[in-house]
C-alpha cells in the first residue's frame, strides 16, 4: 500500500473496499464468457455485416475483459482463495487470449513499484507520447488489420521457442509451456472442439481468432494510452496515472470491468476491479477531483496522445504487449 493511499483512505475504508468475493469473481468470469457466446449466437442467428462487426467488437472487448480479470487474479483479487485465483486466472482468463498469469505477475508488480520511473518496464509504452495524428492513425491501422496481432504472436513464439539449433524437442516444449503457448493451444483446441461438436467450427477462426488479432489489439492500445501516456506528473501518484470516464458503449466495447478507473487501482492495489467505482466516489467525496488526473472520455485522451507536431513516429507501433 502506498503512503498516499494511507493519507487518502481511512483504515475502515481500506478494509471495506478491499473485501473480495468468490461469488462476484465467478460472476465476472461467467459474464465475460456469456457475452462472448451471446455475440457469436447473435451472428449465427442473424448473419449480416452489422451483426458480424458488432460480434467482432464485443468479443474483442471481452477478450480484453478476460485479460483484465487475469490481472485481478495476478493481484489475488478475483477470488478470496489463492487456488481459485490461480486456476481461473490462468485457464479461464489468461491462456485463452495468449497470456500467462505466472509470467505476467512479476512484470506487472514491478510496474507498480516503479510507475512512470526509469525502472518501470512499461515506461517504453507511454514515453513516446505525444505523437502526431498520422503516426497514431498508422498504429490504429496496424491493429485493426491484424498486423500488430500477428507480429506479437510471432515474437511470442520466437521468444519462447528459441532460435538455438541444439535444443531438444523436450527443451523446446518446456519453453513453449513456460511462455503460455501450450496453455493457449489447449484452451483454444477445446473451444474449437466444442464449436465443431455443434457444427459451427468456423466460429473459432472467424469470431474468436479474428477479434483476438484485431479489435483486442486496438482496444488494448487505447487502454494503455489512456492509463499512462501524456500524464502531467510522473512523480505524483494522483497524476502519474489516469482515470478516464467511460459511457455504456465504451464499457461494452473498450473498457470492460472498470479498467478505466486506473488511478484508483494504482492508489490502492488491494481493490477488486468491481470496487474501483466505489473508491472513486470516496475520492470525489474527499474533494480530491482537482488533484487527480481525470479525463472525460477516450476520445479526449487520444487527442492528447496525438497532439505532437512534426514527424514523430512514436516507436515501433506497439509490438510489445501492453500491461493491464
Amino acid at each position: 500500500m502506498s503512503s498516499t493511499a494511507r493519507t487518502v483512505f481511512t483504515p475502515d475504508e481500506i478494509r471495506t473496499l478491499s473485501q473480495r468475493s468468490d461469488w462476484m469473481g465467478a460472476y465476472l468470469v461467467l459474464h465475460a464468457w456469456a457475452l462472448i457466446a451471446g455475440a457469436m449466437a447473435l451472428f449465427v442467428w442473424l448473419p449480416n455485416p452489422l451483426t458480424f462487426l458488432l460480434a467482432v467488437m464485443v468479443i474483442g472487448g471481452r477478450q480484453l475483459g478476460l485479460a483484465i480479470l487475469m490481472h485481478d487474479a495476478a493481484h489475488g483479487l478475483l477470488f478470496r482463495t489463492r487456488r481459485l485465483n490461480e486456476f481461473a486466472g490462468q485457464w479461464l482468463c489468461a491462456f485463452p487470449v495468449g497470456t500467462d498469469l505466472h509470467l505476467y505477475r512479476p512484470y506487472h508488480l514491478k510496474h507498480h513499484r516503479h510507475t512512470q520511473q526509469a525502472d518501470d518496464p512499461d515506461l517504453v509504452l507511454s514515453a513516446p507520447f505525444p505523437i502526431n495524428r498520422t503516426s497514431l492513425k498508422r498504429k490504429i491501422w496496424r491493429d485493426i488489420t491484424g498486423n500488430t496481432g500477428v507480429t506479437r504472436r510471432k515474437q511470442q513464439i520466437m521468444m519462447t521457442w528459441g532460435a538455438e539449433p541444439g535444443l531438444s524437442w523436450r527443451e523446446r516444449y518446456a519453453r513453449l509451456k513456460e511462455g503460455g503457448l501450450v496453455g493457449f493451444v489447449i484452451t483454444n483446441a477445446l473451444m474449437l472442439a466444442a464449436m465443431s461438436a455443434v457444427g459451427l467450427w468456423w466460429l473459432w477462426p472467424v469470431l474468436w481468432l479474428l477479434p483476438l488479432l484485431t479489435w483486442y489489439q486496438l482496444v488494448s492500445r487505447i487502454r494503455n494510452i489512456a492509463e499512462h501516456a501524456v500524464v502531467p506528473d510522473n512523480d505524483d501518484p494522483l497524476r502519474n496515472t489516469r482515470t478516464t470516464y467511460a459511457n455504456p458503449i465504451a464499457r461494452l466495447l473498450l473498457a470492460p470491468y472498470w479498467v478505466n478507473y486506473h488511478l484508483e487501482h494504482h492508489l490502492l492495489l488491494s481493490l477488486p476491479c468491481w470496487k474501483l467505482p466505489a473508491a472513486h466516489r470516496v475520492l470525489m467525496g474527499k474533494g480530491l477531483r482537482d488533484q487527480m488526473e481525470l479525463r472525460g472520455g477516450y476520445r479526449e485522451v487520444l487527442r492528447m496522445a496525438a497532439s505532437a507536431v512534426g514527424d514523430n513516429g512514436g516507436g515501433s507501433g506497439g509490438a510489445k504487449p501492453a500491461h493491464i
